[in-house]
């Protein structure tokens, strides 16, 4: 094992955030591992950019460390919102404390909850290069697929920014699985923007890859359910032990209007 900036990239490398996936199966093109634990960046951090304030979370923020954030009073609906994802890993204390929130992101699962949080937070991804190169990308566009991302196998995640503009408004998130202790086969997180009234939802773990719809104002009871099924193609929903398309696509239906139906009521107080 080697650090994450020793030297070049080769071909047999590999990133080695918690390891939790990365040691999970067997890996036999791998060669050496680098390190991105042992550049030591700070974990949680409000960003200091005055042109998009808001909280840095580390990709070597563990998954315990997450769930300790105490949100300001600004941010109200931002401390569930953590809570919901954190619990969706339905991990112990042992895999909080080493699985990392980069490493979930980058693993690109579909049940991937740190992916969940991140799009519906409408957060940003700080790509870094070993060439010193960097990019940011948004985080609803990292993950092209399962298990596919838009990093080059040289580069690697630094930083996920959930910007403020977003995290002072009201969140509501549903999950549903198979069974009560499985793997998420759909998470659906709504948000509502307390000035505008604009209203995001986020569908993850139903599909390949997160989907995302915005409007401008809350829709009516029922809309979702078309506005869903135009966005999603038949293709896109998932497919695995852990639930059939057919089954993801009505449970993300049914989730979808109770988040709209949650956030209408939290509005109109």
């Amino acid at each position: 094992m080697i650090p994450a900036d020793a030297d070049a990239w080769q071909p047999g490398d590999r990133w080695l955030g918690g390891g939790t996936y990365l040691f999970s199966q067997p890996q036999p093109q791998a060669r050496r591992l680098r390190d991105l634990t042992a550049l030591a960046w700070p974990p949680l951090r409000t960003s200091r950019d005055p042109h998009e304030p808001g909280l840095d979370i580390a990709a070597t923020c563990t998954v315990a460390e997450l769930s300790r954030y105490a949100p300001p009073a600004r941010w109200p609906s931002l401390g569930p919102l953590i809570r919901g994802c954190c619990d969706a890993f339905l991990a112990s204390f042992k895999v909080w404390n080493v699985a990392t929130v980069g490493g979930n992101l980058c693993a690109a699962l579909p049940a991937g909850p740190m992916i969940s949080l991140v799009t519906a937070a409408a957060g940003s991804c700080l790509i870094r290069g070993l060439d010193g190169r960097q990019r940011r990308v948004p985080a609803s566009g990292l993950v092209r697929d399962v298990g596919a991302t838009v990093l080059r196998p040289d580069e690697y995640l630094h930083t996920i920014r959930l910007p403020a503009r977003t995290l002072g408004g009201r969140f509501a998130l549903r999950r549903a699985s198979l069974h009560p202790l499985g793997r998420s086969a759909a998470l659906v997180i709504g948000h509502r923007d307390p000035d505008t009234g604009a209203f995001t939802l986020t569908v993850t773990a139903a599909t390949r890859r997160p989907v995302g719809i915005a409007l401008a104002g809350l829709p009516r009871p029922g809309e979702l359910a078309a506005l869903l099924d135009a966005r999603i193609p038949a293709g896109e929903w998932y497919d695995d032990v852990h639930g059939l398309p057919a089954w993801r696509r009505q449970m993300t239906l049914r989730l979808a209007e109770q988040v709209r139906a949650e956030l209408a009521r939290v509005t109109a107080r």
